[in-house]
Parts: C-alpha cells; structure tokens; sequence
C-alpha cells in the first residue's frame, strides 16, 4: 500500500527527507457498524501534513465497533458488538497481528466476550490484560493475551445488577467502557444502566478483575456514564454522560482507587438547550493533559474544554462541528498533533489539526470516507 504522489510532493519541494516523513506516519484503523456498504475494519494513512489515503478494508468481521492497540503495536483487538457467537448469547472479541509496514491484520483468533453485546474493549498497560466491557448483558471480563498476541480464556468474567431513574435506559445494567488507570493497578467501568463509575482491581501479570473497596463511585441520576479517560499524571479521570450530555471530573487517588467528584459541566455550547435526540460518546485527553474532548451525537459536534493543572476543572474553549452526522468515537494521534473525529452516519472520518496552544480544532479540509465509522486507533507507521 503506497502512499500517494500528493503527499511527498510538498515535503520535496520543502527539503524535507522522506524519512522523516515516513517517522510521523500513523496508519489509522477504523472500526465500523457492518452491513450493506461497510464490512468490517478499514485502514488509512494519516501524515505529517494532516493528509489521508483513502480507506481500505483489511479485514471481514461483524460489526468490529471498538478497537484497541497493545502498548508494543503489535496487535490490534476489536469488539465485535453482537448477541451470538458459535452457539452462545454473546459476542465477541477478536486478535489481530499488525504488519506495520503494509498496514495489513493477521486474524489470530476470536473468543467470546463473556457478555451479550460488547460495546468497548482496552488493553493495559503491560499488553498482558484485555479488558470488555458487555452493555447489552451488563457485565465485564477479562483476558490473558498470549505471547504470540492471541487471547486465552476469560480470567475474569464479573455479572453487575441493579437499576436507575431512566425506565427506558437504564432498567438494568449496561457495561459501557473499562479501561485502566495510568498506575496499571486498578480499572475503571463506566455503567450507564447503574450511574455509577465502579472500580476494580487489576492483576495485569493473571489478567484478573476483583471489586475494590470503595467499589464505585456515582454520577448524578439519570446522567448514564458512558466513557472515561485519564489525565496523564493520573490525578484526575473524566466520565462523559451519555444521557444528560454532561462531563464529569473527579480526583482519583491512586492508593486507594477512590474517585471524588470535583465537578460536572455541560458538553454543549453555553445557552444551548439539551434535546432528545442529543446524547453524548466519546471522551479524550490530550496527551499534554492541558485539553479534554467530547463528542455530542445529534448536536454533532466536538466540544473543547482546558483542564486546571491544580483541580482538574474545565473551561469549555469552543464547540466545534464534526462536519457530519452522529460523531461517535474520535482519536488523538499519539503525537498529539491530529484529532480523526468518526461521523457515523454520514461525513466519514474528518481530520482536524490540535492547535498545541489553545486546544482548538481546525479541520484540514481530509476526510477519511468509509461507511458507519465509530472507532480510532493509531499505529506508527515502520519503513
């Protein structure tokens, strides 16, 4: 897969070394809702200039709705967001092998989530723990990955219960994301089904999940708590609310595992009104931990926020439209540089360039176009 005459003529005429170029290459995966037009994980190339190569599908596979990449980049892991695998009322997960010159994956193999519907799906840091999390059967797992990147049985497979304010939403539980803190020592679950943000234990080396103790933390009723990203010094974890297109801050002590909350804003522009058809997905920090970022479905839009270095309060910078439909996941590149925000129901994938100062988003007129995009990870690009 050859990166297009476009991208290296300016570089060229610039005096700048192909080499170079190539460095800050990502080759950028995509995860999609699968049907008629889309029909599993797409790959572009993202460089230096902001640029993208068109989209081109790597592998088949059902409904491949979160992605996430091994600290190594050498193997991606998708959720595949079903109700049915070999027999079985849940979906489930599949490993890849990524060869980082082609951009191609390698299916490894694929194993069942341990729940109905799985709706998201991270790594920790060491790359010896996968961790899911099931909405549709409210529970999470999680899984040894193997030395060579294939995932063994479930370590760990926690069933949560119980109920809030929302009939409609929030009737049982609904695992919506976990992910582990900056220490490695802990993990964290979103529940939009509970409002509440519950802690657990992570033995990386086993793979293994235990409740800790204090066991959660609450968000407002009826908020439904979706996503969470850490700042990376690990004082402070954001929570964005799917229901009530809210963001919550809370201080993290990492001793204990202890989430407090420090406040919860709005996700839309000041004066706007929330209304039914909006709903919150995807949280981020940037990588200077200076800037958060949340995207609004409906209001279709990516909202700004600069978080205090002291106490991790926000100030909102700008709202920011995605330039389509339902933006639902979006990415950080990892040097900081880029945001890939995916529109899922029309507009495809658009790239805005971070300005390092203020955090504000400008779009670099690319656009990544492939069907129901909703997810974003990034590989470093070798050779």
């Amino acid at each position: 897969m050859k990166l297009p005459l476009r991208f290296w003529f300016p570089l060229c005429a610039l005096g700048f070394a192909t080499t170079s170029a190539l460095a800050a290459d990502y080759w950028v995966y995509l995860g999609t809702y699968t049907g008629e037009k889309s029909k599993g994980i797409y790959v572009s190339r993202l460089n230096s200039e902001g640029q993208v190569t068109p989209a081109d599908l790597v592998t088949v596979t059902t409904n491949p709705t979160f992605l996430t990449v091994d600290p190594q980049h050498r193997f991606l892991y998708a959720a595949n967001e079903t109700g049915q695998f070999r027999g079985q009322k849940t979906g489930w997960v599949s490993s890849y092998a990524i060869d980082a010159e082609s951009g191609r994956l390698k299916q490894l193999n694929q194993v069942s989530s341990g729940g109905d519907g799985p709706a998201h799906i991270s790594v920790d840091a060491t790359g010896h723990a996968i961790l899911v999390a099931n909405y549709g059967g409210g529970s999470v797992a999680s899984f040894p990955v193997q030395a060579d990147g294939s995932l063994g049985a479930a370590a760990s497979v926690i069933q949560n219960h119980g109920s809030s304010v929302n009939p409609e939403r929030q009737s049982a539980p609904h695992a919506h994301c976990i992910a582990s803190d900056p220490s490695n020592k802990f993990a964290l679950l979103c529940d939009l089904g509970l409002d509440q943000v519950l802690v657990y234990r992570l033995d990386a080396a086993a793979a293994k999940l235990t409740p800790n103790n204090p066991a959660f933390a609450s968000v407002g009723p009826g908020s439904g708590p979706r996503h969470i990203a850490f700042r990376p010094d690990g004082k402070f974890a954001y929570v964005i609310n799917e229901l009530s297109c809210t963001l919550t801050t809370f201080a993290f002590d990492v001793a204990t595992g202890a989430l407090k909350e420090v406040e919860t804003v709005s996700t839309l522009p000041v004066g706007e009104t929330k209304q039914p058809k909006y709903s919150t997905a995807e949280v981020a920090v940037h990588l200077s931990g200076k800037f958060v970022y949340g995207s609004n479905r409906g209001h279709n839009s990516i909202t700004v926020f600069r978080s205090d270095a002291a106490t991790g309060k926000l100030t909102m910078v700008e709202n920011v439209s995605t330039g389509g439909g339902t933006p639902r996941g979006f990415g950080i590149d990892p040097s900081g540089t880029f945001l890939l925000a995916a529109n899922q129901e029309w507009g495809g994938v658009v790239v805005f360039r971070i300005d390092p100062e203020t955090g504000r988003l400008n779009p670099t007129g690319d656009v990544i176009k492939v069907e129901k995009p909703v997810s974003v990870v990034f590989v470093p690009v070798v050779g």
